[in-house]
């Protein structure tokens, strides 16, 4: 077996030229290839990391327009109208759900946030609810709020960035010039989080002269038919439900087309690699008919002429893919980038989540495709006549 992938590797160094680009085909087809299906693993992840993340399963907010419920919430943002508190008291009560936080989401105009101002986000919430909806919160420094009425602030980890602040400095509530203290400065999580300036919910009513909420978070028992509770929940006045299971089916259908059309090129672009193994190996094989036919005459079997040009294929299928696949972990990042400059919505972490176990189903992916391609170069050899060969 060492001697037939000595001559199969001699034999493809005879032609250094084309044997090259015929790598270098099954090389960016890998590359194409291990990277969507990276992308396709990756992005599921960390979707549905974002949506665990958010510690409920089930949001409650105005009536409005569905789709821009859910597209403001997968922006950090909540519903545009507000909805009494009673209303949260009422769904806590049921034996079905286990937790519920009520929030309240107020933007002001800063026109000191960048060239021009800017909109800036406070979200009212329950220090004693809250966190417990969010148990992957880690502190970089300080902690929670000290009270239900308390003048302070908990800032995301981008927010304080953004706005130099540490804490125990002070900031300023824009239109409504209060002054509130930071309390505390978040970890960074890669979610919508990093960029949100947290306030005890009865303070953020008080500043802006309101008793009600904008959203409530739900958080259901574990054997909770959530499929029943939201038909109920839709029965309360004037708000709608948003599950974001369904947000997260949503976005998945919106990127399935497109997905397809690139797995499709992807595909495409495999078979036409493919083409190119065929033809090298078919000419090489053309090019040693004679060799091939002394071979025969030798005492070679067609099984062993069959076996030595499949190898040949094999070499050329094998060295593309891990090619190929190497570079796809060496450029991870920036595909990972280039995926978020086209989507509509990026979730947090990585996008392109490339690992062995993934860079294996492509490599065997690769090469069984490129033996099944060698099939027919190989009978075509092992099918030499010698004597012909030789008149020749």
């Amino acid at each position: 077996m060492i001697n037939r992938f000595q001559i199969a590797y001699k034999n493809l160094l005879r032609k250094k030229m084309r044997t090259l680009l015929t790598m270098v085909g099954i090389m960016l087809s890998s590359w194409v290839l291990v990277s969507l299906l990276g992308f396709n693993h990756g992005y599921e992840t960390a979707l549905n990391r974002d949506i665990d993340n958010m510690g409920y399963q089930l949001m409650v907010m105005a009536k409005g327009c569905p789709y821009e419920a859910a597209t403001m919430m997968l922006q950090g943002g909540t519903g545009l109208r507000y909805i009494e508190q009673s209303v949260a008291e009422a769904i806590a009560k049921r034996p079905d759900v286990n937790k519920v936080t009520p929030m309240l989401m107020q933007a002001f105009f800063d026109p000191n946030k960048g060239d021009g101002g800017g909109i800036a986000g406070y979200f009212g919430v329950e220090a004693a609810t809250f966190p417990e909806m969010k148990p992957f919160f880690r502190f970089h420094k300080g902690g929670w709020f000290r009270g239900e009425t308390a003048e302070e602030a908990v800032m995301g980890y981008e927010a304080a960035e953004l706005e130099m602040r540490e804490v125990g400095d002070m900031i300023i509530v824009p239109e409504k010039n209060v002054q509130l203290k930071v309390v505390g400065i978040l970890e960074r999580t890669g979610t919508q989080d990093d960029g949100t300036i947290f306030v005890p919910l009865k303070t953020l009513q008080k500043i802006s002269a309101t008793d009600k909420i904008t959203t409530i978070g739900i958080k259901t028992t574990k054997d909770a038919d959530i499929a029943k509770l939201e038909t109920d929940l839709f029965q309360l006045p004037d708000v709608q439900v948003v599950s974001l299971s369904q947000v997260k089916q949503t976005i998945m259908k919106l990127i399935a087309t497109a997905r397809l059309m690139v797995l499709s090129i992807a595909v495409i672009a495999l078979l036409i690699a493919m083409v190119g193994v065929v033809n090298t190996i078919l000419m090489s094989v053309l090019e040693r008919k004679q060799e091939i036919g002394i071979l025969k005459t030798m005492g070679a079997m067609p099984s062993d002429i069959f076996f030595l040009v499949w190898i040949e294929t094999f070499i050329i299928c094998a060295i593309g893919g891990i090619a190929g696949i190497g570079i796809a972990f060496g450029l991870a990042r920036l595909s990972d980038m280039l995926f978020r400059m086209v989507l509509p919505y990026a979730p947090g972490g990585e996008l392109v989540a490339i690992d062995m176990k993934l860079a294996s189903l492509t490599l065997a992916i690769i090469v069984v495709i490129g033996l099944l391609s060698g099939i027919y170069p190989a009978w075509k050899a092992g099918r030499v006549r010698p004597l012909e060969t030789i008149r020749s």
